[in-house]
């Protein structure tokens, strides 16, 4: 086992270029500067973060707040100028660490915006502060970066090996037609082979690109298929800058000196035990973290119980209504609650889909209509379409959401998926 870490060590220290690190830090740091810009100039950093009165937190993060004042402004004219650094190659490790802080308190401020490219930012963040930014760098930069991208494609294709997204082409079955007015494409994207082949396009390509990426013989025409299938999903799909990244990971599996050519001058210097050892524990926690859906029952894509850090992409259509039935202490008439003013037009359809936000409101509103002794009853009527069903409730009705604290357990009040054929509850 020594000689193998030793082998192990010297094989991920061999001197490689840099350039290849250089030019993805260029893209990065571009695309995170124009979407920090572009989240300003639209006006989404006062009515996403700084101007709803009601913020759904992540438990235990509740201390991660918008900066009062001007502070959160501030926080992103911090975010532009550390990616335009990172891009410029000036200090590009502490700039990718500043970058990552200002950007992930952002994102952890409110549940209610988790996006997975949010999420990829910030893992990208954490890996381009910690591996070398030199001429020279250890070939194993390159292989830790590709891995995190691989990991994207590979869970994104596994999740899609389900019955709705592989026999009922759901969701994009209930997306797609809604392009059928474009000139030419439009007819052809309504048609329901469409949307199967599109499913069954996606999955393969999620499950195969990142080994036609990695190897020398197929990488080119891996390329272009890739960019051809991140544009068309840009241009179909509202998902930002999570297509315009993807490409610019693919980048990282050409030759380390694809950008420069000449044969690195340095002598190989075996990759330090503790980086060994950090790099493995980052590894295994990006294999486990989306695994961790397995230990909830029920379909995560209806439970949502495990659902987010998994790369589960594109893989749900969900409307919703709810309201809230809430008896004070005392009281036997209870309140019916179905308009919700304290929260911001996107936070509320959120919260009608998703079980956990409605559990958190659900919370709020027992202690609101509490005495100060005791906290209120309060149950939910939550109805949801998921993936072009018939519509079901998702919470039962009779659970007094007030009683289950918030944790990482799963939810006792989560109704189960109609089995197909079955009517839907009486609603």
């Amino acid at each position: 086992m020594p000689h193998s870490l030793a082998g192990l060590r010297a094989a991920l220290g061999r001197p490689v270029s840099g350039a290849g690190l250089r030019a993805f830090r260029a893209l990065f740091g571009g695309l995170m500067a124009i979407g920090a810009a572009r989240y300003w100039a639209n006006g989404w950093i006062e009515t996403q973060l700084t101007d709803p009165v009601v913020r759904f937190p992540w438990p235990g993060l509740e201390w991660i707040r918008p900066l009062p004042g001007f502070g959160t402004h501030a926080l992103f004219g911090v975010m532009i100028v550390a990616a335009l650094l990172v891009a410029a190659n000036r200090w590009p490790r502490p700039a990718a660490a500043i970058f990552g802080l200002c950007f992930t308190w952002v994102e952890l401020i409110d549940r209610s915006n988790y996006l997975n490219h949010y999420y990829l930012v910030s893992l990208l963040a954490v890996l381009l502060a910690a591996v070398p930014a030199g001429r020279v760098v250890p070939v194993g930069a390159y292989h830790l970066l590709r891995f995190q991208f691989a990991v994207v494609w590979i869970y994104a294709g596994l999740a899609k090996l389900n019955g709705d997204w592989l026999l009922r082409a759901q969701p994009l079955a209930t997306w797609l037609p809604t392009y059928a007015d474009w000139p030419v494409v439009g007819p052809l994207l309504a048609a329901p082979v469409a949307a199967y082949g599109f499913s069954w396009a996606g999955a393969a390509f999620d499950l195969t690109i990142p080994f036609m990426l990695a190897w020398r013989r197929t990488r080119r025409a891996a390329f272009v298929v890739a960019v051809g299938f991140h544009l068309a999903v840009w241009a179909l799909f509202p998902i930002g800058i999570f297509s315009p990244l993807m490409i610019a990971g693919c980048t990282l599996f050409f030759a380390p000196d694809w950008p420069r050519r000449g044969p690195p001058i340095a002598e190989a210097r075996p990759i330090g035990r503790l980086a060994v050892l950090a790099a493995a524990l980052w590894i295994t926690i990006q294999v486990v973290v989306p695994l961790r859906c397995l230990l909830y029952p029920g379909p995560v894509n209806w439970t949502e119980e495990g659902f987010r850090f998994a790369w589960r992409v594109m893989l749900v259509a969900k409307t919703g209504r709810v309201e809230f039935r809430v008896t004070p202490p005392g009281r036997a008439t209870p309140v019916i609650v179905r308009r919700f003013p304290d929260l911001t037009p996107l936070q509320a359809q959120m919260m009608a889909t998703q079980p956990d936000l409605i559990h958190a409101y659900a919370l709020r509103l027992a202690r609101r209509y509490g005495d100060g002794t005791a906290l209120a009853e309060v149950r939910a009527d939550a109805v949801v379409s998921f993936n072009g069903r018939p519509a079901a409730r998702s919470i039962d009705p009779s659970f007094d959401l007030a009683a289950a604290p918030e944790s990482c357990a799963a939810s006792p009040f989560i109704a189960p998926l109609p089995a197909p054929g079955r009517p839907a509850a009486d609603l």
